[in-house]
Parts: C-alpha cells; sequence; structure tokens
C-alpha cells in the first residue's frame, strides 16, 4: 500500500503557520457531476480529505490572477469562465497544528476538453507531482469524504441547480 502521506506532500507547508494566509481556489465540474479535487491526508487524523486545486495568492496578485496562475502552474493549462462563487474563513486544524486561511473560490472551464476526458490527471506542485481526481459529488453528500473548506459542498449544491455544468 503506498504511504499515504506522499499524496500530501504538495500540502505540506500550507495552513499551519501563525498567520491567515490568503488562498485563490477553482472549483471545475463536469457534466456527470464530477468535481476536480486533489486529495490529502492528515496522519495526525488519520483522516482522508479533498479540496478544490488552487493556491496562495502572492502579495500585489489579485485572487483572481493567482487562481489563473495556479492552475497554470498545477496542470500546465489554460482556463476561462471564472467567476467568483464565494469567499470562506477556513480556520482548521492539521497535523496537529490551527491553521487560518481567507479563501477566493472561483469556478471555472478548461479550454481544452481533454482535462475532462481523464478521471485522474496528474498536477505538479513545484516538481512534485501528485494525483487530481474528477469526484462524484454525491461521495462528499453522503459523507464518505471530507471535502474542504467547510461550506463548500453546501455551495456546490447550491449553484447546481442554477448553474448548467461544464
Amino acid at each position: 500500500m503506498p504511504d499515504p502521506t506522499s499524496e500530501t506532500d504538495h500540502l505540506k507547508g500550507r495552513g499551519v503557520a501563525q498567520h491567515i494566509r490568503p488562498l485563490a481556489l477553482v472549483l471545475f465540474r463536469r457534466d456527470d457531476g464530477a468535481i476536480l479535487v486533489a486529495p490529502g491526508f492528515d496522519p495526525v487524523k488519520q483522516q482522508r480529505f479533498y479540496r478544490p486545486l488552487g493556491g496562495g495568492i502572492e502579495f500585489g496578485e489579485s485572487a483572481e490572477d493567482a487562481a489563473r496562475r495556479e492552475i497554470h502552474e498545477e496542470l500546465d493549462a489554460e482556463i476561462d469562465g471564472l467567476k467568483l462563487r464565494g469567499t470562506f474563513e477556513n480556520i482548521f486544524t492539521y497535523l496537529g497544528q490551527q491553521g487560518h486561511e481567507l479563501i477566493w473560490l472561483y469556478e471555472a472551464r478548461f479550454t481544452d476538453p481533454a482535462f475532462y476526458a481523464q478521471d485522474v490527471i496528474i498536477a505538479d506542485e513545484s516538481g512534485a507531482k501528485f494525483d487530481v481526481h474528477w469526484i462524484q459529488s454525491d461521495i462528499f453528500e453522503k459523507g464518505k469524504a471530507p471535502l474542504y473548506p467547510d461550506g463548500l459542498l453546501a455551495l456546490i449544491q447550491a449553484t447546481a441547480s442554477t448553474d448548467s455544468a461544464v
């Protein structure tokens, strides 16, 4: 069995410093109801979890620019239709330490439809490869796996009924 912490290497150092970390995350949906998420694992809690792709907003960078940059860096992908879906304050415990994030959550579409045909996509965070997965949102609705940040699932459910999926 592979080491479950290896799939979380791309998350190391995120959210455990004693400051508020601004993040831009991007939600992608397929027309079959799946959303694109990165897996994580907290060895202290022995908990696997998922969250959308994205990352830190750099000083002087807008959240929208950070969202585009992060997706380009992680997936070498271009996106369009970027739309702000909401903001979240995320206070959490990871690796036994408290973290605090302010999150701008966007929704977008890939310009290359090939991204929608793959169930697993290899991503890259500063040379560390990790898999991202298209997972049916009902997995999260049934409580089989946590989706972070808290409140994201409710937003997905609310916007699924008002928007057409990609």
